[in-house]
């Protein structure tokens, strides 16, 4: 996590460039007052959607917690929505547009699956399923592998019995 701190100003720099750069842009191509006012109209548009989506994720939250459904597609869906309603709340066309994205459902999805992997790569399997509910894997059917070879008779513990042709149900469980 530290590695990535000191990307953090230069990446500010950055966003704080491409917010001038595309508010003169659109200052050139619309007019001075008609950008300014899409920035104050913006911000205020991020305000109210700010409180909007902080009840609506605190009450996915709640509703998935009193059900005993697991609350992280709740959760990820409610933070991209404030995230977006962030985003769209800073001065700033750029920020502004992308927070806009945010917002529309479709998007919205394709950046909650993004958060959910993202997630269960940096947590254990035991967390993930707490948060998301039990993994789903798909199985391809392949040839089936030959059976390992038995260990020497020195061995009293028995073999496992491998049956190719039968999918067992389960879940993956990090120890």
């Amino acid at each position: 996590m530290r590695r990535g701190l000191k990307f953090v100003p230069p990446a500010l720099l950055l966003l704080a460039l491409l917010e001038l750069t595309v508010f003169v842009l659109v200052g050139r191509a619309v007019g001075f007052g008609v950008a300014v006012l899409l920035v104050f109209g913006a911000s205020l548009l991020g305000l109210v959607l700010l409180r909007r989506e902080g009840m609506r994720a605190w009450r996915g939250f709640r509703a998935a917690a009193q059900a005993g459904r697991p609350p992280g597609p709740e959760v990820t869906d409610g933070l991209i929505g404030l995230l977006g309603a962030l985003l769209l709340a800073l001065p700033g066309l750029f920020s502004g547009v992308v927070g806009l994205l945010l917002l529309v459902p479709p998007l919205r999805r394709l950046a909650g699956g993004g958060v959910r992997r993202a997630t269960e790569r940096r947590v254990s399997s035991m967390v993930a399923g707490d948060l998301f509910g039990p993994r789903r894997v798909r199985v391809y059917r392949g040839a089936p592998q030959p059976a390992p070879e038995p260990a020497p008779a020195s061995s009293p513990s028995p073999q496992p019995v491998i049956d190719p042709g039968k999918a067992i149900e389960g879940e993956i469980v990090d120890r």
